[in-house]
């Protein structure tokens, strides 16, 4: 049985990967039995900001 972090760990990984696939929030949510659409949108937001034009800018 996995412990709370590593499901945590499992979740948080799933929400980065489906931002970066272009899946939206509430659907992703679905899947990852996520609760908190603040705690969920904080990873789907982090990954979505490292994909984002501004991201690509080289100075």
């Amino acid at each position: 049985m996995k412990s709370g972090s590593e499901t945590d760990s499992l979740r948080s990984g799933y929400l980065i990967e489906t931002a970066r696939r272009g899946i939206p929030l509430p659907e992703a949510m679905q899947q990852s039995q996520h609760r908190s659409v603040q705690q969920a949108s904080n990873y789907h937001n982090d990954a979505e900001r490292t994909l984002g034009r501004a991201a690509r800018v080289i100075i």
